[in-house]
């Protein structure tokens, strides 16, 4: 594999970004004006120049499981889905994909202040296994063809290959920043979310090798999910209150659009019929709801304080949203756009990243500040159990669930 020349091992990178996190709310206030609008000016004149040649607005999406070709003639073909009104028809309760129907059933954690992975049996709820990793784990995400678990050594740069079948770690690649993970939903490549960097890497899904660097314009780029044909996807800017989309096949930016300029964007997740995009929003306690087609803001559903992370049930009737900040779930119909639970742990927490059990019967969320993982019952929102894990859990997987692929993530298949 050809050496990536950024390659950085500098730990005194180590702890950037939570300082950035913890101080952004406060730089936001005094960004808004004159450098805001300095920003935009120049976020819209790079979307204007990806766009020479069209009709000046952001291109719609084309029928699901189309094929097509990019502008550089790669054949980029989705799978169809299962069901044209539900994006999430595949991942039902056990509906399991015959390459990981015997894998064991496991949660994993990645601990980014112990750089350490713990592994849940979620069946007794114990840590039965924890192993080192690269330098502050962010993510664990399933690979494309759902046959591996890579661990995103953010500040490593590196990834960690964890063996399902048996929950030991393997190989490790070297890859710049790698604070989240997702694949274009062909399989061609692995789309490495470099934050530090404001880019997105497509690399080789299997070997990592670096194919190209797409810089977004916008500060703190680091969640995203893609239309229902596969074509665009949408990524949040955690630091301008922005979200951008992006041509997959094309590999270009196309698209841009302000929440609130004083917002901290973060999980991203389609609607079951593949219309609109939510958006979590921690620093507006809340998630915004987005026509990506039109670049337009559809409404804003209040949630609670420090909301992150976004889940869809296994009926595709609910989005579970963890807020961070106030240690609660919220439950958003996606009929009525509305939240019709909201679910607070007992004596409080920092629920953060996770997923839903294979049966649907559980929500997993690491407490990001408690050093624990929280089990938490979807029938009623009961607290089921507290699991002790390492030191600032994050975006641990449930894993394996439904689904015939991944586009990475915690676990975003279709």
């Amino acid at each position: 594999m050809t050496p990536d020349p950024t390659l950085t091992r500098d730990p005194g990178e180590r702890s950037r970004r939570e300082r950035r996190r913890l101080a952004a709310m406060a730089r936001r206030r005094r960004r808004i004006g004159l450098v805001t609008l300095i920003v935009g000016l120049g976020i819209a004149t790079a979307v204007i120049l990806s766009l020479v040649g069209s009709s000046g607005t952001s291109a719609p999406s084309s029928p699901p499981g189309s094929g097509a070709r990019s502008a550089a003639g790669r054949s980029f073909a989705v799978p169809p889905l299962l069901d044209p009104h539900d994006v999430y028809a595949a991942d039902r309760p056990g509906r399991l994909a015959p390459a990981v129907r015997k894998f064991p059933s496991r949660v994993y954690v990645p601990n980014s202040d112990s750089n350490t992975v713990s592994v849940i049996n979620p069946s007794s709820y114990k840590v039965i296994a924890q192993f080192p990793v690269g330098v502050q784990p962010q993510h664990v995400v399933p690979s494309y063809d759902l046959k591996m678990l890579w661990v995103n050594n953010d500040q490593g740069n590196s990834l960690t290959a964890i063996d399902p079948r048996t929950g030991r770690p393997g190989r490790t690649v070297p890859v710049t920043d790698p604070y989240n993970l997702y694949f274009t939903p062909d399989g061609h490549y692995a789309i490495v979310v470099s934050e530090r960097r404001a880019r997105l890497d497509f690399r080789d899904a299997h070997t990592m090798r670096l194919h190209h660097s797409l810089s977004i314009p916008c500060s703190g780029v680091n969640h995203m999910d893609f239309t229902a044909d596969g074509r665009y996807l949408l990524t949040s800017c955690e630091f301008d209150g922005r979200v951008v989309k992006v041509n997959v096949a094309d590999e270009k930016v196309v698209g841009s659009l302000t929440l609130d300029p004083g917002g901290m964007p973060q999980d991203v997740k389609l609607s079951p019929d593949g219309r609109l995009f939510y958006v979590a929003d921690m620093a507006k306690g809340g998630v915004w709801i987005v026509d990506a087609d039109r670049m337009r803001k559809v409404r804003f559903v209040p949630t609670g304080a420090g909301a992150h992370g976004l889940y869809v049930s296994r009926d595709s009737r609910y989005l579970y949203v963890s807020n961070r900040m106030e240690g609660s779930v919220s439950v958003i119909s996606f009929a009525t756009r509305k939240v019709v639970h909201k679910w607070r742990i007992p004596g409080g927490g920092s629920p953060d990243m996770g997923g839903v059990s294979a049966d649907g019967k559980v929500l997993w969320l690491s407490g990001r500040y408690n050093g624990v993982v929280y089990a938490i019952s979807t029938r009623n929102g009961k607290l089921l159990a507290r699991v002790p894990v390492g030191s600032g859990p994050h975006g641990l997987c449930v894993y394996p669930q439904p689904g015939r692929y991944s586009l990475g993530h915690t676990g975003v298949f279709r």
